[in-house]
């Protein structure tokens, strides 16, 4: 196993990656206000790289102003970011990691407060006061995904992922719950999937066959289907333009929450698939070396990691060396997590989740 998660990994587009570590990408809301780089930001990542992560990915970067999910977000809708992102890049390449971005818009879940007006949604939504886009604004919608990308390409970025899950806005399109529209990108699964779909297809090809371009989804909550999803996997497998699909299961190892599709694990539902040329990934639990080895017998083709690598920068290392690695527990300390590259916006924000952060 020691080998096999420390040998090179070749996506169809032909990049390579060192090794089988991928950082997921997380919030961490340390950057600037108006969407670029902080040197807080800068140094998260750039500590993740240096601790083996063969492939950093970014925080979600939204794609347009009113797209923003939530304070301190990294943004890559103008050309004010290029700056920024350059420097990211070339620190993140520096120690032989992949650098990707992950292109983002929040859709309903932007705060109206954030914005200055109403979000937006595929549909008129009265509980998140968002209303709905029109065909002109999915049209741009669409545009801004696929100028995002060639921005990403142009600061020197390997590739890019596209956020479909989490009920952020391509989330809300796939949902039958939110997408009540009655044009072509409403109604039946393929109609709902259908702005996915095209803005996959624009970025290859505007950005070319050797960029790596990956698809992240996620199989439950937010109106999501699992067998929906399933049939979005098989989609993009048969279409066979992407590279990779990042699948965000919460808990890779748990059952279903829907009964009829509890029969098997909601990880057996994706690795039963024929990916063909796709790679797979999936993000949730997987917190030590013992997991990290179930994760990659179930047949998946590289790990994505987020907890674990908020707690230790050098992960990827740690468990390369040591199959048996098991993090440092929780609560840990303010100090303890700036030592790990964490900014104090970024610190802020962990005491969200419970247990995490000693508290004061």
């Amino acid at each position: 196993m020691k080998n096999k998660l420390q040998s090179p990994l070749t996506f169809p587009c032909g990049v390579t990656m060192k090794n089988k570590f991928m950082l997921a990408p997380m919030t961490n809301t340390q950057s600037n206000e108006d969407g670029t780089l902080s040197e807080d930001e800068l140094h998260w990542l750039t500590m993740r790289a240096k601790g083996q992560f063969g492939l950093v990915m970014t925080c979600a970067a939204h794609v347009q102003k009113i797209g923003q999910g939530f304070p301190g977000q990294l943004g890559i809708f103008s050309d004010l970011h290029i700056e920024g992102h350059k420097r990211l890049v070339a620190e993140i390449k520096s120690h032989g990691s992949l650098a990707v971005v992950q292109l983002h818009h929040a859709g309903m879940r932007t705060p109206y407060e954030m914005i200055g007006e109403a979000p937006v949604c595929p549909s008129d939504n009265e509980k998140s006061g968002a209303r709905a886009l029109s065909s002109e604004e999915v049209k741009q919608l669409k545009n801004d995904f696929v100028a995002a990308a060639l921005r990403a390409q142009r600061c020197g970025y390997d590739g890019v992922e596209v956020h479909g899950a989490h009920g952020y806005v391509l989330t809300q399109f796939l949902s039958s719950e939110f997408n009540h529209r009655t044009d072509e990108y409403g109604g039946n699964l393929e109609n709902r999937s259908r702005l996915l779909f095209e803005i996959v297809q624009e970025i290859r090809e505007q950005c070319g066959k050797e960029f790596l371009l990956g698809v992240r989804l996620s199989p439950e909550r937010f109106g999501m289907d699992l067998n929906e999803v399933k049939q979005v996997c098989k989609g993009f497998i048969e279409e066979d333009i992407i590279d990779f699909l990042d699948i965000s299961l919460w808990d890779v190892f748990k059952i279903p929450e829907e009964e009829k599709y509890q029969n098997k694990s909601l990880l057996a539902h994706f690795t039963e698939l024929d990916y063909k040329n796709v790679l797979l990934t999936v993000a949730g639990k997987i917190r030590n070396g013992d997991e990290v080895k179930k994760a990659m017998e179930s047949g998946i083709d590289f790990v994505s990691i987020g907890r674990s690598a908020i707690l230790h920068h050098d992960f990827p290392e740690k468990v390369m060396n040591n199959i048996d690695f098991e993090p440092v527990k929780t609560p840990v300390s303010p100090d303890y997590l700036k030592k790990e590259g964490l900014g104090k916006d970024f610190i802020q924000y962990m005491r969200n989740w419970k247990g995490f952060v000693i508290e004061d």
